[in-house]
């Protein structure tokens, strides 16, 4: 997937971003930091973990990011389908 554009301030686009994560459910804020935000997403039935991580660059006002799981080899779209809604939430924002 494309990295995330913005307008304004990273710490701006930070801010957002972070309060679309805490409206996840099982979602977990682990480092939020000037520019990089690390969440960590346990699964409904089995409690598997998903490690997600945002990196905001704010010389392109881009927000890179990464979504897999820590165990396994396919998670039947989830990682990706999370992603698209978080995207889409945060330009409907």
């Amino acid at each position: 997937m494309a990295p995330i554009r913005y307008k304004g301030s990273a710490q701006a686009a930070q801010e957002r971003l972070r309060d679309i994560i805490k409206g996840l459910p099982r979602a977990t804020i682990k480092i939020d930091t000037p520019g990089y935000l690390s969440v960590e997403v346990r699964s409904r039935f089995m409690g598997f973990i998903d490690d997600v991580e945002f990196l905001f660059d704010s010389n392109d006002s881009t927000i890179h990011f990464r979504s897999g799981a820590r165990v396994g080899y396919y998670d039947f779209g989830v990682n990706r389908s999370r992603m698209e809604s978080i995207v889409q939430a945060f330009h409907a924002s």
